[in-house]
């Protein structure tokens, strides 16, 4: 395996906002970005100028876009363009994955947006899919058409299997 260098400045958790979407599988990047700042010593969310949740710590920030999936990249283009971040070293995305089995998670550096329409709209408007991201398994189940899929919630028996105390709370 590469050896990776984590010096990202932004990390982006895709998801979609509102109450409606809350602990479905498409937002396990939200999830996991709440997971990261709620164990750690960023600062609480506040909301910026750029349509999206931030928190920091040092240099860095998360970012939790407060655009739906498939237009993530909007929230995020003005930090993007504010900051004058190079995507190949300052951007970190976290995102589901139908096609992976569940919970199972994986680190690239350069990948295809899989069918994954949040990562779809970011590689779309950066024009390279060459950022770091990390996909998160949400599994795919048959008897489910793929949209209902990603927005259902997870299943008690899924929670019940996960060791991160937060996730069992949902």
């Amino acid at each position: 395996r590469e050896n990776y260098t984590l010096a990202m400045k932004i990390i982006i958790g895709l998801g979609n906002p509102g109450k409606k979407y809350e602990n479905t599988r498409h937002n396990v990047g939200f999830l996991s970005i709440e997971y990261i700042r709620k164990h750690s010593e960023w600062s609480e969310w506040e909301d910026s100028k750029f349509h999206a949740l931030t928190a920091r710590i040092n240099s860095a920030t998360l970012i939790k876009p407060l655009t739906f999936m498939n237009l993530s990249w909007d929230a995020v283009l003005s930090i993007v363009q504010f900051y004058k971040l190079d995507p190949k070293k300052d951007i970190l995305v976290i995102s589901d994955d139908i096609d992976m089995e569940f919970w199972k998670v994986r680190f690239r550096k350069k990948w295809s947006h899989g069918g994954q329409n949040g990562l779809k709209d970011i590689i779309s408007k950066l024009g390279t899919d060459e950022f770091s991201r990390i996909k998160i398994g949400i599994g795919r189940h048959e008897k489910f058409e793929v949209v209902d899929w990603v927005l259902s919630k997870f299943q008690k028996d899924e929670i019940e299997n996960l060791e991160v105390e937060e996730y069992k709370k949902i």
